[in-house]
């Protein structure tokens, strides 16, 4: 059982990520450095943990207390939890416990807890600082990693926002361990996002551990991690634009369309599930584009099923859900996208191209593709 970070990556703007196993033994040291690093010794500290962890680590209550000292504040987990209401909450505790601007925030859970958790930090005092330790598999690859914090407002996803770095992120796959199949398989599509983008090498180790991933070994899920979080960091650093200004999104592959379902389905489909139809329905279109090979399209499909993520959806059958990605989920795309859409794909795969239109014909050809090859994948 290891009890020091395996790596350490600096990167411009931001700060460290650091790697770990059972974070909160007394021999492991990296959150008391991460601590010392970003706050005086005389400063405060406050923990918030996600209700959805607790309940499914009990002991970790007493864990965090007996390592820091302190007595957490447990939050509600899901998606649920990013409103105005529970931002409210979160300041009220900061407010009684006179954290300052020299305090720390340490914010334990899934994405949406360190999304809410993070917004309320970085409007409370103008920016406390903030260590984050995501739990979840989306949450240590992708959601963890940047320096978005964000909640809900008025129906429309992460609508009010900060961008604004944490000072320390800890990955520790510890926490994996009592994931649910759906949390599990979730973050999986990101890493197939990523790699089909930035890193062919990548796309191929991930098409080939599809079947160790899906028998949940926890020593392969963690090398995903640990590649998915450095070539986000990567991206970061070279793309020389962490505060989205400029309209280049390649992170979002396969999110438009994603984004959509999570809508139509009413939180049915969940993030990491809605991502991977939406990588399959792009790549389909990246496909008939002549963007990839009708060969490594059959790789990607047969990865994510593998590893079992979804590729289709009941609701894709629906004539009103055709109508409304076509029009309202492209649109909101093109909007959130500062006015000119811009959309990435593997061209081939490993590598990024862009494209400022969706050819409607090839999307329902696209569509028919991707149904028809759902179909006989589950005949096999």
């Amino acid at each position: 059982m290891r009890n020091t970070y395996t790596q350490r990556f600096n990167v411009d703007y931001t700060y460290p990520v650091y790697f770990t196993r059972d974070m909160f033994s007394q021999k492991n040291s990296i959150l008391r450095k991460a601590i010392a690093k970003c706050t005086g010794a005389e400063s405060k500290i406050m923990v918030f943990i996600d209700s959805g962890l607790v309940k499914a680590q009990p002991k970790l209550i007493g864990k965090v207390k007996r390592y820091l000292k302190i007595l957490p504040v447990i939050i509600p987990g899901g998606e649920c939890t990013k409103t105005a209401r529970n931002t409210e909450k979160i300041i009220a505790h900061l407010m009684n416990n006179n954290m300052c601007r020299h305090s720390c925030v340490i914010a334990i859970g899934g994405g949406s807890v360190l999304d809410t958790v993070g917004y309320a930090s970085t409007i409370y005092h103008r920016g406390l600082k903030l260590i984050r330790v995501p739990t979840t598999v989306l949450s240590q690859n992708d959601a963890g990693i940047g320096v978005k914090n964000a909640i809900n407002h008025a129906g429309s996803k992460n609508m009010l926002g900060t961008f604004a770095a944490p000072s320390a992120v800890i990955n520790d796959v510890s926490f994996l361990t009592t994931l649910s199949t759906d949390d599990w398989t979730g973050g999986i599509s990101e890493a197939f996002k990523i790699a089909s983008i930035k890193d062919r090498q990548f796309f191929i180790w991930l098409c080939k551990n599809a079947d160790r991933l899906a028998k949940r070994d926890l020593s392969v899920m963690e090398s995903l991690i640990n590649k998915c979080a450095i070539l986000h960091l990567d991206h970061i650093r070279k793309a020389s634009d962490p505060f989205e200004t400029g309209s280049a999104r390649p992170l979002d592959y396969g999110h438009w369309s994603a984004h959509g379902l999570e809508v139509l389905s009413k939180g049915r489909i969940s993030h990491g599930h809605a991502v991977s139809i939406g990588i399959a329905l792009d790549s389909c279109y990246a496909m008939i584009q002549g963007f990839i090979s009708k060969e490594d399209l059959a790789r990607l499909l047969k990865g994510l099923t593998a590893c079992g993520l979804p590729i289709w959806d009941r609701l894709l059958e629906n004539k009103a859900t055709l109508s409304y990605l076509t029009s309202n989920a492209l649109e909101a795309f093109r909007i959130h996208m500062g006015g000119r859409l811009t959309i990435a794909m593997p061209c081939p795969i490993g590598k990024t191209t862009e494209i400022g239109s969706i050819d409607i014909n090839a999307l329902h050809e696209s569509l028919a593709l991707l149904c028809f090859l759902a179909v006989t994948s589950k005949k096999k």
